[in-house]
């Protein structure tokens, strides 16, 4: 473990090739991180669990478990953003990836400017310390659905149907059922909801993410637009929507996203 001059930025890197994982640790110590080193899904799960890292990068093939088994076991306890690292490059393997919870996937080789964008990007993005402790959140302080259809703004939430959010506490309830987000799912849903009957196309989205200034043109690439693809359908799929009679979140061909209309009836 190395100290740097921010203590309280903690990441985790999960990887066994000690080359690599010295080029990990160096990118995190110049950009201001407190790093914890291990060689194994075990042995970075422990250190998770300890340290609670902002950031914890993790590689795919792991002596024992493999990358996508501990990207799972790490959202049952964390909500780190995780940076998946590997050599697999196939689109398959990319969709597996962020379905296993993950947050961002980078190929090998990589260039450490890539990855250091990729980690000042989230941080710029907001993150509460520990939202998933349910016995902490007093029910008083859940909110009540809006009337079907409708969109409302109250207690720094959002409300759409029986679903809402809060942006404090990053809290999402269907009904009154916790639903379990990662980070990125977590801000998508935000934008969507955000922009009500606006479509949010998938570059627009990605920018969000990367904490880009509103009207921003900057390039995205079709691996990102992919990876919005991905992370909406696990989305959908939490949140119990249908891609034939959506609820919550439809798509627009072609364009983008947007919210079910106030006047959308039920199938």
């Amino acid at each position: 473990m190395n100290a740097a001059s921010t203590p309280e930025l903690v990441a985790v890197i999960i990887e066994d090739d000690p080359g690599v994982r010295s080029l990990l640790d160096e990118v995190f110590l110049a950009a201001g991180f407190e790093t914890v080193l291990a060689g194994s899904g075990p042995e970075g799960l422990a250190a998770i669990e300890q340290r609670h890292p902002v950031i914890t990068t993790l590689d795919i093939n792991l002596p024992g478990i493999d990358g996508f088994e501990v990207a799972r076991r790490i959202r049952r306890i964390s909500d780190t953003f995780i940076i998946m690292l590997s050599a697999l490059s196939d689109e398959s393997d990319v969709v597996l990836g962020l379905t296993s919870g993950a947050d961002e996937y980078l190929v090998k080789p990589f260039r450490p400017r890539e990855l250091r964008a990729r980690i000042e990007a989230l941080l710029r993005r907001p993150r509460v310390a520990d939202p998933r402790p349910a016995a902490g959140i007093r029910q008083a302080a859940e909110p009540a659905a809006a009337p079907d259809g409708a969109t409302v703004l109250t207690w720094r939430g959002l409300v759409h149907r029986d679903l809402s959010l809060d942006l404090d506490t990053r809290l999402v309830l269907v009904g009154q059922k916790r639903i379990d987000l990662t980070p990125t799912e977590f801000d998508l849903l935000a934008a969507i909801l955000e922009a009500k009957l606006r479509v949010c196309s998938k570059a627009e989205l990605a920018r969000g993410l990367r904490g880009a200034p509103d009207g921003s043109n900057d390039y995205v690439s079709e691996p990102d637009k992919r990876a919005i693809e991905t992370h909406i359908a696990n989305l959908r799929r939490k949140l119990g929507d249908s891609t034939a009679q959506p609820r919550y979140i439809e798509t627009v061909r072609g364009v983008g996203y947007r919210l079910t209309p106030a006047d959308d009836t039920e199938g």
